[in-house]
């Protein structure tokens, strides 16, 4: 009797919510992160509500979930106290905010410093001491935090909820494979006419919108898109952009992306020197004449992730060197007419005088409506899934979106492969019939860029 009196209470146990305890960058990734856990309850250390409090000023993403967490502690607390927890919800946990707690003797020999990461640990451990019944977790998309939590006895896990799944990611990082039992009709109509119904494939798995196809014939490539609207497959030919033509499959796929006016929204990857930005640029600037400016933008991530305030100058002068790879591919079009004094190359000047070619640090741009605007991202995969968003909800009509970037050289600390928004971003849209992913695989800047690419 008492040997399953005891199995009753052990089921009973492992039925009793979990305890997350959410570290400062978990909610400046994501200021709704309280609502993803499910029933399980959340503890929110004082330490984390300090350290929200110096990112309250300011135009950045991380800026906005600050204070949008604040607004939405206070909608939650109302004219409640925080110390038995507060209901998040139908279905949701507790939410409480847990005070500081003296660090274990362990933590004291272990940690000598006295920071914010130490102090979020001892009140996670704290919180463990108190609830020996119930499994206790630190989310934190510090991987060191989540190291030292893992060396002293705590459970500790990064924030997945917006990550991108593994098998996901191969439309991120694989070639297109060809197909090579294309029958003879499909050919026919394909080539003929220019398009042919996917009928005609007599093949049993289903194309996903805008599906980037290769057919062998002949000992050579046939390159062809997948048109949802009309269930055809497309026959994909290089086109030349002002200047600049491809020099291979997948760069032919991202220009015909980005000339296509059907598609709204372009996601462009690859590793360096795959010409992702220069093909994007080449792209807006042969349609400049269909809207009314042309933005080339990317995040500023500072070495070391030191304040650009902070830095010596003008404004101007202090996003300068992180803004010349985006001048450099300019020269390189500029280049492609061998002559300063040739009308297109005029016209690049007039348009950079005008301002109708803006070359500019994203967060120049940031509160703008983005209507009659060609736009591109470029290193889009240091961005969170939450910039992206925002970006993308700001587009107004006739606007177009290219983002560019490498999900395998990330600089912002806390976004990896699986969470960055460039990847969130292809994910979720991947299969919509006004978007298009291509990924870059060969490096065309040089036999030795393309070297280093592949080798180092």
């Amino acid at each position: 009797m008492r040997a399953n009196g005891l199995k009753t209470e052990n089921k009973m146990a492992k039925k009793l919510p979990k305890i997350f305890v959410l570290d400062t960058n978990v909610i400046l990734h994501d200021c709704m992160s309280i609502y993803n856990f499910q029933e399980n309850d959340i503890v929110i250390p004082i330490t984390v509500i300090e350290e929200l409090d110096k990112f309250k000023k300011g135009e950045e993403a991380t800026n906005y979930n600050a204070r949008e967490f604040a607004r939405e502690m206070e909608k939650i607390s109302a004219d409640s106290l925080y110390d038995g927890g507060l209901p998040l919800g139908k279905g949701l946990g507790k939410l409480k905010i847990e005070l500081g707690h003296p660090y274990t003797p362990e933590m004291k020999e272990s940690l000598i410093d006295d920071t914010p990461d130490h102090r979020i640990l001892a009140i996670t451990e704290w919180v463990k001491q108190q609830h020996p019944d119930r499994q206790v977790i630190l989310v934190t998309k510090d991987m060191n935090l989540r190291m030292k939590a893992k060396a002293l006895n705590v459970m500790a896990q990064d924030y997945l909820n917006d990550n991108v799944k593994e098998d996901r990611l191969k439309i991120m990082t694989e070639d297109v494979p060809p197909i090579a039992d294309a029958p003879d009709d499909f050919f026919n109509a394909l080539v003929s006419t220019g398009t042919a119904p996917v009928k005609l494939l007599n093949r049993k798995d289903v194309f996903a919108a805008n599906s980037l196809l290769k057919f062998e014939v002949n000992g050579g490539i046939l390159l062809a898109r997948y048109r949802e609207s009309d269930q055809t497959v497309v026959n994909v030919k290089p086109s030349k952009a002002f200047g600049i033509f491809p020099r291979n499959d997948e760069q032919t796929f991202a220009l015909d992306a980005a000339l296509n006016p059907d598609i709204q929204l372009v996601s462009l990857t690859g590793t360096a020197g795959t010409g992702k930005t220069l093909l994007a640029l080449a792209a807006a600037l042969s349609q400049e004449s269909k809207f009314d400016q042309i933005v080339l933008a990317r995040p500023v991530i500072p070495l070391q992730n030191q304040d650009i305030g902070f830095l010596p100058g003008t404004a101007d002068e202090k996003v300068s060197p992180y803004m010349m790879p985006l001048f450099d591919n300019l020269a390189v079009i500029k280049k492609a007419f061998k002559s300063d004094t040739s009308k297109e190359v005029v016209r690049i000047e007039d348009m950079l005088r005008r301002q109708k070619l803006i070359i500019t640090p994203l967060a120049y741009i940031r509160g703008r409506s983005l209507n009659d605007v060609f736009f591109i991202i470029d290193e889009a995969q240091n961005l969170t899934p939450h910039e992206v968003k925002t970006i993308i909800t700001r587009a107004g009509e006739n606007t177009k979106l290219v983002f560019t970037g490498d999900i395998c050289q990330i600089d912002s600390p806390y976004l990896d492969i699986h969470s960055n928004g460039l990847s969130y971003l292809t994910e979720k849209l991947f299969g919509q019939q006004i978007f298009e992913h291509v990924n870059l695989v060969k490096g065309e800047r040089s036999e030795l860029a393309e070297l280093a690419g592949r080798l180092l």
